[in-house]
This record gives structure tokens, sequence and C-alpha cells, in this order.
């Protein structure tokens, strides 16, 4: 006869109380610590914050990354400033409602040079996302290796998402071809804070401001109306396996997400130029004596 196993009894009165302080635990975020105090870093290379650190950091990463937007470590640091407590959050339960971005969030894949071998890609059909992504890379002169390490972000996992986030992004320029320059890029973060709702993208959209007046003018009539559309229709981007789809081909892959492809800004921008040399030269003849 199979012994049976008993468990402790347990008063209601201890179990109710363990319930309630559990409960009134909050998020690292949330806690108050001093600089005196600071806890433990969640993961390797984070670095809790105080709120009027994390205060600190938000206006100064955002202030001096809209006066220099080629600071890539401001950016950053403002991007985790801002995420948290809600935002990555958010993006981080909208991966956990869809199978592949459940399976991302357990495999925890990284997109570098390495894991993503891009002398392979290079050898791929012209027609597949690989070899798309591989061109725009060679194309603008970027690596995959430059992508900063999340420091910010107290919860792990969340950390995580953040980290996946930027690892992607030079996936989403090669699926819609826009360039890194500003024009492509505030283009690109208007789509991403559509798509995603983090606020640094949002934000980083204030950067047209600083735009020409033929850049302003293709923003707000062209780009802009397109990131906005397609970043609302198109499916979770953050939750895309790209390493499973580097050859599947990039037409179908935006279909499938519901992603259209924008007019080519590259094309466009050359054409200006040699419009505006036409002119030049057509006002020179014009005024030269007779």
């Amino acid at each position: 006869m199979a012994a049976s196993i008993k468990r402790p009894l347990v008063s209601t009165s201890v179990a109710a109380s363990h319930h309630v302080s559990r409960s009134l635990l909050l998020p690292a975020s949330s806690r108050c610590f001093s600089i005196l105090n600071r806890p433990p870093p969640n993961y390797e290379g984070h670095i809790p914050l105080t709120r009027l650190e994390r205060l600190g950091l938000t206006v100064g990463s955002g202030l001096l990354s809209f006066l220099d937007p080629r600071r890539g470590d401001l950016i950053a640091a403002f991007g985790e400033a801002t995420a948290q407590p809600h935002f990555i959050y958010t993006l981080r339960d909208r991966m956990l409602r869809s199978p592949t971005g459940r399976r991302i969030l357990r495999d925890r894949p990284r997109l570098t040079s390495t894991t993503l071998n891009i002398p392979h890609l290079r050898s791929l059909p012209p027609n597949t996302l690989g070899h798309a992504y591989a061109e725009w890379l060679d194309r603008e002169g970027v690596s995959p290796d430059t992508r900063a390490r999340v420091r910010y972000i107290d919860d792990e996992e969340c950390a995580y998402v953040m980290q996946r986030y930027r690892e992607c992004h030079d996936f989403y320029h090669a699926l819609v071809g826009l360039p890194v320059f500003r024009e492509g890029e505030v283009a690109l973060k208007a789509f991403e804070f559509a798509n995603t709702g983090l606020p640094m993208t949002g934000l980083a959209v204030f950067s047209a401001l600083t735009l020409k007046k033929k850049e302003w003018e293709r923003f707000w009539g062209v780009y802009g109306p397109w990131a906005v559309r397609n970043g609302i229709q198109a499916e979770d981007v953050i939750s895309v396996y790209w390493e499973e789809e580097l050859e599947t081909d990039v037409g179908v892959l935006r279909r499938r997400l519901g992603i259209e492809m924008p007019p080519d800004l590259r094309e466009i921008r050359r054409a200006a130029r040699e419009k505006a040399r036409r002119e030049k030269e057509r006002e020179r003849k014009d005024t030269r004596p007779i």
C-alpha cells in the first residue's frame, strides 16, 4: 500500500500574511533607494538608478541626443530611461501573446555578425531577406555589432526585449529600404513608434524639425504618412524571428507582415539633386552676357 504524503499544516493567518507581504513587493524600478544603498545588479552590466538619477538621465540624454543625433550612446540611454516603468513591459507582454514572440523570449537569440554569418547572407538569392539585409549593411557601411548593451532597464527579461529591439533595427531598415541618414532615420523611427509604442522612437520624430525644407516637405507629405499607416497596420515587428526568415522572399515577408514598400528615398534625393543641378546650369546660361 503506497504511503500518502501529508503536507504540513500552515495557519491561515500566516498564509494570508505571506500573501499580503508578497503583493506589496514592487519592481526594482518602483522601489526607493539611494546611492548609498544601491541594490545589486539584476543582470550583467545592469546599473540600478534612483528616481532622481533616472530623471537626470532622461533630461540630459534627451537634450544632448537631440542636439547631436549621431551620439548613439545617448540615444540608447534616453530610450532606456523613458521605456520604464510602463512601455517596455507592454512591449514584452505583446511578445508573450505571440507564439513566435514567446519563442524569442525563451531562446533569447542575439543578432551579431557572428550569429548571422554575413558572408553567407551575401551568397543568398537577391530576392531573399538575408541578401537584402547584407546588401543594406554593405551599402550603408554599418555593422550589426555596434548596438549598445542595455544597462538601465531593471527587469532582466525586459532588458532583453530592449536589446532585441535595438538589434532588429537594421532589419527594419533592410525590409523597407530606408537609408541611415537623418531623413531615413526619422521616417523609420516614426514607423517604429506607431508599431512598438516606445517613447524614444516617438520623441525621435521631433528631430524632423532639424530637416532641410525639401526633406521636411517629403517627410510630412510622403514618409510620415507612410510610417504611421504601416506602423499601425503591420504585425508586431518585435515578434518576428528574423533568424528564421533569412531565406524568405523579402516581398512575401512584407506582404505577410502588412508592410508597404515606401518610395525609394535615395532615388528621390538623387533626382532632386539632378534637377537642382540642371536649374543652376540653366540660370547660368540665362545670365551669360550676349
